[in-house]
């Protein structure tokens, strides 16, 4: 990830209006703006959503005011200008480096920063985003904050604000292809609906468990297929039988390892 700090040569302030994280592995920009930035000092673009005091800015829009910022694709003489550039293809954060974001629009500019110089209050809002989420058996989407929060919601009771998760309701391919959004910024479901990380984190019932107790769950209680057969004194090809009979469970198949829980295993030794 790359972070750029975002200044504003015509405001009266030393300190940044917000900042640009790029995504590498994605190819997607985040803005997070300062919150203690003034509707009428805010980039045209973002002062909407400083009026809402929404201060992190969407990857849709973020890369809408990077595009406003850099040469656009399908200029005449594009390659040209990227052979000048010595750039192999067209690629926004290149351009926008290059530049350093400058436009003729304002007087905003950016600087590289490194990851210690991101103010506190930025990284504390970061970590309000989803670090795991799966969708459980009654078919609810349980969801792990990087804070530690676990909040589990019922996804029918999101209908009304996103129509689409009525199909992803119906579509059970669809429905357990959830995954972390870029920065964990979103939950996304196939490509069908990304439901916001703020908006998850308001929603649904939250659960006295810390994001931590589940990973100590899994790292104490969670045993792969060598530990059981130590356990239980068996071969490999006892084992098999065994879950070819369906006398033992394995939570995960792999293709030289399987996973099971221990507690399930200990219970089997004493049946």
């Amino acid at each position: 990830m790359k972070s750029y700090a975002i200044y504003d040569a015509d405001l009266n302030r030393k300190d940044a209006i917000g900042y640009l994280f790029y995504y590498e592995k994605a190819e997607s920009f985040i803005i997070e703006l300062c919150e203690d930035l003034d509707e009428w000092d805010a980039p045209l673009l973002f002062q909407g959503l400083v009026r809402q005091e929404i201060y992190t800015v969407s990857k849709e829009i973020s890369l809408m005011w990077v595009k406003e910022r850099v040469i656009p694709s399908g200029r005449q003489n594009i390659g040209m200008i990227l052979k000048n550039y010595h750039l192999k293809k067209y690629s926004e954060i290149a351009l926008l480096a290059l530049s350093k974001g400058k436009s003729s629009q304002d007087a905003c500019y950016l600087n590289i920063i490194a990851e210690e110089e991101i103010p506190e209050n930025i990284k504390k809002r970061r970590k309000k985003n989803v670090q795991d989420c799966f969708v459980t058996r009654d078919r609810q989407l349980l969801c792990m904050f990087i804070d530690h929060m676990v909040r589990k919601i019922d996804l029918a009771e999101m209908i009304g604000k996103y129509k689409e998760v009525e199909h992803v309701l119906r579509n059970e391919e669809i429905l357990h292809s959830v995954s972390i959004g870029v920065g964990g910024y979103t939950v996304s479901f196939g490509g069908v609906v990304e439901i916001p990380a703020s908006e998850l984190r308001e929603s649904g019932v939250l659960l006295p468990l810390t994001t931590g107790d589940f990973y100590d769950f899994i790292t104490t209680n969670v045993i792969d297929t060598t530990e059981v057969c130590d356990k239980m004194q068996c071969s490999r090809q006892n084992l098999s039988y065994m879950v070819n009979e369906g006398k033992i469970k394995p939570v995960i198949r792999g293709t030289k390892e399987n996973l099971y829980l221990k507690g399930e295993v200990e219970r089997k030794m004493k049946e």
